[in-house]
């Protein structure tokens, strides 16, 4: 029933919605999946699921366009009432009809690609699917949501402007040594841990900020014994989590016996920056890269 709803409504909407000034002509774009989406009007209500996917349409200006968002999403502060369209327990297709969307945005975790594109499609409402599998492909994701929100020039604009500060990054740390360096994401419950892998964007971030990684050979999964971070004997000892459990971690045997934690190389970095796929990452990549190229002591 919500879906007959929505349709009547759209049908609505699009008649006596003016489009602001923005050229009405229909955008065509390839998504993540290779799927030719063609969004026919500039959007004008965004559903945006997942929090990387609701930073990027806030980086180009457009939160006041969304209209519904993941359960998990806290940022940024304007958008965090707005409606959720699902959480960890999975996606509602009512859930984001009722929100009337002109353009769904969607990431292929926690089933969401799967439980909301053929929906969509069905009834005439584009979606788009991001990945973010590098920094790249994260800034390459601000010129496409920005192609399709008929804001090419925005996005252009912001995804340059990261570029450079990357740029500016990477020359800094030229000829530099890159100390051997574990992220710890998460604990889990049967003891084992999370950690930053090589081949993902947040280990990508890492490496532009100026690390290498004490894991290296860590490319498929995600959890390693605690006893694997202790004999890699890490330069440095980064925490993406809370003070209070880092400090738990090393009161735990051979954690205070690290040359990291002896030498006080060990730094508490913010979850947001390098765990959601986003504008922020570089603010994360440039703290980051800042304090490896201090010398110990300082």
């Amino acid at each position: 029933m919500a879906l007959v709803k929505y349709i009547v409504a759209a049908a609505l909407v699009a008649a006596t919605i003016p489009f602001g000034g923005a050229s009405a002509e229909p955008v065509s774009i390839v998504d993540a999946l290779g799927r030719k989406v063609v969004i026919p009007a500039p959007p004008k209500r965004i559903v945006t699921v997942f929090s990387s996917n609701t930073e990027l349409v806030a980086a180009l200006g457009l939160a006041d366009r969304i209209v519904g968002i993941d359960a998990m999403t806290r940022y940024p502060p304007e958008i965090v009432a707005k409606p959720h369209v699902g959480g960890r327990l999975g996606f509602s297709v009512d859930a984001v009809v009722a929100q009337r969307p002109d353009l769904v945005i969607v990431t292929p975790a926690r089933q969401a690609a799967n439980q909301l594109v053929e929906p969509m499609r069905r009834i005439g409402i584009p979606v788009i699917v991001l990945t973010s599998r590098t920094m790249a492909e994260v800034i390459a994701n601000l010129r496409l949501v920005g192609k399709a929100a008929s804001q090419s020039e925005n996005g252009e604009a912001v995804a340059r402007a990261m570029e450079v500060r990357i740029a500016t990054v990477q020359k800094e740390n030229a000829g530099r040594t890159r100390p051997r360096v574990v992220m710890i994401t998460g604990q889990l419950g049967n003891g084992l841990m999370l950690v930053a892998r090589p081949n993902t964007y947040t280990g990508d971030a890492m490496r532009i900020a100026g690390a290498d990684f004490a894991l290296p050979t860590l490319r498929t999964l995600a959890q390693v014994s605690p006893e694997a971070i202790l004999a890699s004997a890490p330069d440095v000892v980064l925490f993406a989590g809370r003070k209070e459990d880092f400090d738990d971690l090393l009161t735990r045997p051979g954690w205070r016996d690290l040359p990291a934690v002896r030498r006080g190389r060990t730094w508490i970095v913010p979850r947001a920056e390098w765990l959601i796929p986003g504008p922020r990452t570089v603010d994360g990549i440039e703290r980051l890269a800042e304090r490896l190229r201090q010398p110990e002591g300082s």
